[in-house]
């Protein structure tokens, strides 16, 4: 190969490179979140008939929702001492471990004070109550006030030893509390959502309007703060210390750890959604206004709508879902549906956190390795079998990795699902291209092969069906043609080698394209003799007359020959040129030589040498006779003529050609007598 060869190909194989990265980094990016969508959807929060899965969330967390209904009874926006029959029930009547409220108090109701100190002495009593902060990316418009602020707002932070390395200080100031508020809450966790991640399994360029994450921690000015779910989980398990690192969030004393992964912005853990029930919630759900009720009922001897004692020993998640217009729609997009409430997904990161029921995340580098392994299995199925079986093949491989994708989903395992099997179908694509520029090659070198040895349209019909060669062939009718020149081998003996050479050469290239004219094919050269036929495998119904008149023409350019030659000095007289045609009755004509020739690969197992023709007519032990049978004792003059076979080849010809016919003549291996 050269230098030059070398190079092109190099630079095609960095190109097909360039190009499979490219498809990899864009599926993988912005088609691969949608696929790991539609699995967390249909697969993981779905159950077979015959497992019992948990699909649902957890009882332990219910959901006290102020939604439609209660807005309807209490005008939005309300005073905020009503929540203090929320806060009150709990209080005196329900027992629940925690109760987290996902809502940001950022101002005071001016003109409803008396209201608010009520709420704040309220919840002030409480030590179980987490509420929600909001962390901001904006720096503080009054840095004085900010880093007095960011003081007071260390109490809310975590026992943590931060070993992190990369988890980036995103967050520069943060929503403040009013001062009695502030002074009020005990316990605060953020309630910050980025969409558009997916931990461990896509990158982030992954960015798009969907939540599929949770971030446990942040980083805020050298400290770390817990979100209202690690928060929950933090008072349940009386805050022990966490140890973070670039992948995990450890609990040394409770022997726990969290799997994360550390992005742009954030750590992150991808939150494992649970299927929504009837109700709109994949958590059990009360209307906060039944809660309201049944503390003004309880209070006037009456019996609660909701019975206090479902709540004790409970996780209880207080927030807002009301069509959009009052200002309390929280919803979100996830993986499950697209107004997915907010106040459930609080939860669903509390479920998760505390009953350690995360997903499994493949790591990259094996969701690499598996596509490249399915490649290289795609790709040598393709150059191993034909065209029907390496499809089969490969389509067989694609459906087996979608459903081991849906397995892999439906126990909890993230797989890469739409990224592999791109590149599967990208590299079948390039495996059928490249097998195709194989053949081409091949056929190409064939030709150029056999090119030296037989005709232009035998080496075309043989290229076209190289795929298909083998031992025998198939049935046809044709006309074979055999010349020579009489005498040839006598006056050869007179001659030099070179002057024997130099006329066969010309007597050869005068006579190619005559037959060629006539839709012939040359089958071979034996000394001074060709064989031609016609009707295989070029198609032409009007073989046999074609066959007499291309005879006839070799037999006019020979006269040419004669002529020149002697001219030349060549020789002194060159004998004429016997025209010997085979021609085997077709279908309806005479019965008795209805008998087609055996045309294609005559071959051995090991090489296929030639297309041939096989039949009583031109086998060796027939051509000998033919040569032999001193065709002159029948009467009929054979100098210059075309002598015909079969009286009934020469009915379109009579007006063109003369040929004595009437004789008989026995062939040698063949019972009785063939008329000429």
């Amino acid at each position: 190969m050269s230098a030059f060869n070398r190079i092109k190909i190099f630079l095609f194989s960095i190109i097909i490179l360039l190009g499979l990265i490219f498809v990899y980094f864009v599926t993988y990016n912005f088609v691969e979140p949608k696929a790991y969508d539609f699995m967390i959807k249909h697969a993981l929060t779905e159950k077979l008939p015959f497992h019992n899965k948990q699909i649902y969330g957890s009882d332990d967390i219910i959901l006290v929702v102020i939604d439609a209904k209660t807005v309807e009874k209490y005008r939005w926006p309300w005073k905020r001492e009503l929540n203090c029959k929320i806060y009150e029930y709990f209080l005196n009547y329900a027992h629940p471990k925690i109760i987290v409220h996902d809502s940001i108090i950022a101002t005071l109701d001016t003109d409803n004070p008396e209201s608010d100190k009520k709420f704040f002495n309220t919840l002030s009593k409480f030590n179980n109550v987490v509420v929600g902060f909001m962390p901001a990316v904006k720096p503080w418009d009054n840095k004085a006030f900010g880093e007095v602020y960011d003081r007071a707002f260390i109490k809310f932070s975590a026992r943590a030893e931060d070993k992190t390395t990369s988890i980036p200080y995103f967050y520069s100031s943060i929503m403040p509390f009013p001062k009695p508020y502030f002074d009020a809450v005990k316990n605060a966790g953020s309630v910050s959502m980025l969409p558009g991640f997916i931990s461990g399994n896509i990158s982030s360029y992954a960015i798009d309007e969907v939540f599929r994450n949770h971030e446990y921690v942040l980083k805020y000015k050298g400290k770390i703060y817990p979100s209202v779910a690690m928060k929950a989980f933090l008072m349940l398990n009386k805050n022990p210390e966490m140890i973070l690192t670039n992948s995990h969030i450890t609990f040394p004393e409770l022997n726990y750890r969290i799997k994360q992964k550390t992005t742009t912005y954030q750590s992150i853990v991808p939150l494992k959604f649970y299927k929504l029930a009837k109700t709109g919630y994949s958590h059990p759900k009360v209307s906060a206004v039944d809660i309201m009720d049944s503390y003004d009922n309880i209070k006037q001897g009456r019996k609660p709508v909701v019975d206090p004692s479902i709540f004790d020993g409970k996780i209880i998640v207080i927030g807002a879902n009301v069509p959009a217009g009052t200002g309390l729609n929280d919803n979100k997009n996830t993986p499950i549906v697209s107004n997915h409430p907010g106040v459930d997904i609080q939860a669903t990161a509390i479920d998760n956190i505390i009953h350690n029921d995360f997903l499994n995340i493949i790591p990259d580098g094996i969701n690499l390795l598996i596509t490249l392994l399915g490649m290289l299995i795609v790709y040598g199925i393709i150059r191993m079998y034909d065209l029907f079986r390496s499809i089969t093949f490969s389509i067989a491989i694609i459906a087996s990795y979608l459903i081991i994708s849906y397995i892999c989903f439906y126990f909890g395992t993230v797989i890469n699902v739409i990224t592999p099997v791109v590149m599967f179908i990208v590299t079948m694509l390039i495996a059928y291209t490249h097998k195709f520029v194989l053949e081409n090659r091949s056929k190409e070198k064939v030709k150029s092969a056999m090119g030296k040895y037989m005709s232009e349209d035998v080496m075309k019909r043989v290229i076209m069906n190289i795929d298909n060669l083998g031992l025998g062939g198939e049935k046809a009718t044709v006309t074979v043609l055999f010349a020579d020149i009489r005498g040839f081998t006598s006056m050869s003996e007179t001659m030099s080698a070179q002057q024997v050479s130099e006329i066969l050469n010309e007597y050869f290239t005068e006579m190619e394209p005559i037959i060629t004219k006539y839709n012939g094919i040359i089958n071979k050269f034996i000394g001074d003799a060709v064989m031609a036929i016609f009707g295989e495998p070029i198609q032409d119904k009007n073989h046999a007359s074609n066959a007499v008149r291309c005879g006839y023409e070799m037999l006019q350019k020979v006269k040419e020959l004669q002529k020149k030659w002697a001219a030349e000095g060549k020789i002194g007289r060159l004998e004429a040129l016997q025209g010997r045609i085979g021609f085997l009755a077709p279908e309806g004509a005479d019965n008795r030589y209805h008998s087609p020739l055996l045309c294609g690969g005559a071959a051995t197992d090991i090489t296929v040498y030639a297309y041939e023709i096989a039949t009583w007519l031109v086998n060796e032990p027939v051509r000998k006779t033919y040569a032999a049978a001193n065709l002159d004792q029948t009467g009929v003059d054979l100098t210059d003529q075309v002598t015909v076979k079969f009286e009934h080849v020469l009915a379109d010809l009579v007006t063109s050609f003369a040929a004595p016919m009437g004789n008989n003549m026995v062939i040698y291996g063949r019972e009785g007598s063939i008329e000429l």
